[in-house]
């Protein structure tokens, strides 16, 4: 079951695990295939994350191009956002196996995941009504997308602090820190393939 709407939609500041996830891969797929194909199979790539992510009891945010971004609410958020991760990287496997055999393009999604503060609520007259979420714990959240390498997941300490709250192990590796101006640098780890994709083929 998904979570539930923060206060109803009104604004509210909220510490939750966001989750931010992109294909890698699809531009160069977008740039030469017909439209319809390519909004077509974004919304699979969509529809494939939703359902996982509201299988976890996270609440989908935003969609932009051919990211994505959910948040995680609740007891055990963390370790929630990490599940939803692993099965959405587990699982990609299929349509990047059908995505190869029908338009001969390699693809895979990487991730970023942070615990931290932002802003949820909905946009007002005259804009148009949707959700937004703004803050803190979205820009880290995107910088650890930008650190992740295809089919791999980024989590900031925050993360992996809860998950040893809650009792979960997970495997990673060290990776170098995040230097932002005017603040401690925050320490990262990674889910790391054994062998780095590479799409430039």
């Amino acid at each position: 079951m998904a979570e539930s709407n923060i206060n109803d939609g009104a604004a509210e500041r909220a510490t939750l695990a966001i989750l931010y996830a992109e294909t890698r891969g699809f531009t160069r797929m977008s740039e030469i295939l017909e439209p319809a194909i390519v909004l077509a199979r974004v919304a699979e790539f969509f529809a494939f994350v939703v359902a996982i992510v509201e299988r976890h009891g996270g609440t989908v945010r935003s969609l932009l191009n051919d990211n994505l971004v959910a948040t995680f609410t609740g007891p055990a958020n963390a370790s929630h956002a990490v599940d939803a991760a692993q099965e959405i990287q587990r699982d990609f496997a299929a349509i990047e196996t059908a995505w190869e055999r029908d338009y001969s393009f390699r693809t895979a999604v990487a991730m970023g995941l942070h615990y931290g503060d932002a802003v949820i609520g909905k946009l007002g007259s005259p804009l148009p009504a949707q959700t937004l979420i703004i803050g803190d714990g979205l820009s880290i959240a995107e910088r650890l997308l930008h650190r992740a390498r295809a089919g791999e997941l980024v989590l900031s300490k925050a993360v992996m602090t809860m998950l040893e709250a809650d009792g979960v192990a997970l495997e990673v590796e060290q990776l170098p820190e995040l230097a932002i101006p005017r603040r401690e640098p925050i320490p990262l780890y990674g889910v790391l393939l054994d062998t780095r994709l590479d799409f430039t083929d």
